[in-house]
């Protein structure tokens, strides 16, 4: 029975190829490190040198407040976990999370896909280490308009949404068929 053929050119030469280094790999990496950074300064200076704990909330603008919220679940604060057994379990969800989304990434075949992808690992990252170095995500952006209040959050939460958005879109601009491809 034959085979189906693949050019040459389009075919992994190795497994490191494959699985951990490819075309757009540089730019998830400096993305994702950009957000990273970002994300980790904005907390460490509300919380040590602003001390945000101490000074309590703070109006910026009539729709936004900076406040401190501990934030022991994921998004939206769901999945809440009080003890270390859930805080481990959702640590470990963010490694693999991330793992799979770098090697998403290094098969990524346009940069916007990478982009996207780099955005969410960089905020993965970013909520993961504080999950591990306070045992809560740091969430301090509070918008609200009259007696509606969005939920806290902070920039890793923005670069993840904003990198959902773009997956959605580049599945949206791709089509139903490209998986099928």
């Amino acid at each position: 029975m034959d085979q189906p053929t693949t050019p040459l050119s389009s075919v992994p030469s190795s497994w490191a190829e494959r699985w951990l280094w490819g075309r757009y790999s540089r730019l998830v990496f400096w993305i994702a490190l950009i957000g990273l950074v970002l994300d980790q300064a904005s907390k460490l200076w509300l919380l040590y040198s602003f001390n945000l704990a101490q000074a309590g909330p703070v109006a910026v603008v009539p729709v936004l407040d900076i406040v401190l919220v501990w934030n022991r679940g994921i998004s939206y604060g769901l999945f809440q976990q009080d003890g270390d057994f859930g805080r481990w379990i959702l640590a470990i969800g963010t490694v693999a999370a991330t793992i799979g989304l770098w090697i998403w990434s290094v098969r990524a075949e346009t940069r916007f896909l990478a982009l996207a992808l780099a955005l969410i690992v960089g905020g993965a990252i970013g909520n993961g280490i504080d999950r591990l170095a306070y045992g809560a995500v740091v969430d301090f952006v509070h918008f609200h308009v009259g007696t509606f209040s969005w939920y806290v959050f902070n920039l890793a939460d923005v670069w993840i949404v904003a990198g959902v958005a773009g997956l959605l879109y580049d599945g949206i601009k791709s089509g139903p068929n490209k998986a099928a491809k």
